[in-house]
Formats: C-alpha cells, structure tokens, sequence
C-alpha cells in the first residue's frame, strides 16, 4: 500500500512517502519557522522527484496531536480534504506515540515528552504489548516537575524509558524528582515516517477513519478557550 504522511504539529515538521511501512521518500527541516507555511512547498518536491500524484496513494497518514494549534489544523485540514476528493482513507496519529515508537530502549513502558512551550510539557505513557504501543490512561501537558511526579504515579522509574525530541525542557526538573539520574534519550523530532508506519498498522487493522470524523486531539485550550472561558 502506498502512503503519504504528514507532520505539521512542530517547528520539526515532515513528509514522508511510504509504501506498507518502508519509507520511499521524506522530506523536512528543523528551523524557526511553522512548518506549516513550507508543508505544500515540500509537498509539490517530494511528489514531483518521485513521480507521484495525489491520487495515486491508497490512504493519509497525520499527526493528530498534541502540537502546534495551527501546525495541526492546517496539516488536518490538507490531509481531510485530499481523502475527502479521492475517497481514501486517513489515519490520524499521536504524535506522542510517535516519539515513543522511537525509543531504543527495551523497557516495557515508554514515557514520551514534547515541548508545549509556555514552561509546559506535552507527555505520555505507552507500555509496549505484542509489538505494538498502547496507550496508559490520557496523554496530558503539564509544568515539568508536575510532569515528572505524574510519570511516577503511572510506572515504577527503573521500569519507564524516557524519549523526548527536545529533552532539555524537562532536564532541570529531572535532578530534584524520582528520575534523578536518568537518562532521556533524544529523537528526532521529524516524525513523519513513524506516522506513516503507525498509520499502516491502523490501516491494517481497520482502525483508520474516514475524513468526516477525523479530529485533532490538542490536549491543551486554546488561547482564544481559555480567555472565553476564564
């Protein structure tokens, strides 16, 4: 099955072709500009250098959040309307669960971190079943020593891997918590081609939807929600 996969909820933010869960092509950058504003241009390259066309991929892979309000929307937005014209199918993945697919580490459960920037943290359990990750109770964003306490309520420390594509957020706060001297492995943060492959296991066990109902999960309110509501 050939695939198209899109990152947009980070500065970080990618493409990727795939075909099943093997990476054909990918393309994206990490620098100070919404990804967002360089999706279409990457996009028209990465279709043109390897003679594909909108059409011709059997379903959407796209990250679903938590991230960037108008990372997400406008990846959304893209993703939904090209399924919507061709009839194809979308898979909207965390992009949590992303970076935890991502982990080297053996541990049964992975702890996935993210930058939410306002002096929080976006962050995840996943326990790792049958080859697969499975999410333990609700992705959350948090301040980072709040984080680090909750993370210790959901797994024993010795047993939680911690993977984070910017862990220097959370560093300072390590040394005073139950984590003290752990290690955080780094990843990438360009997550398109792990969405993709997150994307095709969704496929393949019919969990996939359809454009209509795809939403964003954004974990966090929106400036304009929470100045409405307070």
């Amino acid at each position: 099955m050939l695939s198209l996969a899109v990152d947009t909820s980070t500065l970080s933010g990618s493409v990727a072709i795939l075909r099943d869960d093997r990476v054909v092509a990918m393309v994206g950058a990490a620098v100070e500009e919404t990804y967002s504003s360089r999706l279409f241009r990457h996009l028209r390259f990465l279709l043109a250098e390897n003679n594909f066309r909108l059409e011709d991929f059997d379903f959407f892979s796209v990250a679903s959040g938590p991230g960037s309000f108008t990372g997400l929307r406008v990846g959304l937005a893209a993703v939904k309307g090209w399924a919507e014209a061709f009839g194809k199918p979308v898979a909207g993945v965390s992009v949590l669960e992303a970076i935890a697919a991502r982990a080297r580490s053996p541990a049964p459960a992975v702890a996935a971190v993210l930058d939410a920037r306002r002096g929080q943290v976006f962050a995840g359990v996943y326990l790792r079943a049958e080859g697969s990750l499975e999410l333990r109770g609700e992705e959350v964003v948090l301040e980072p020593k709040e984080c680090l306490e909750w993370l210790a309520r959901q797994a024993l420390p010795e047993a939680l891997a911690l993977v984070s594509p910017t862990p220097e957020v959370i560093l300072a706060a390590l040394e005073t918590s139950a984590f003290r001297g752990r290690p955080i492995e780094r990843v990438s943060g360009l997550l398109a081609d792990e969405i993709g492959r997150l994307g095709f296991r969704m496929v393949k066990r019919g969990t996939a939807a359809s454009a209509l109902v795809l939403d964003a999960n954004y974990v966090r309110r929106s400036d304009a929600e929470v100045k409405w509501k307070d």
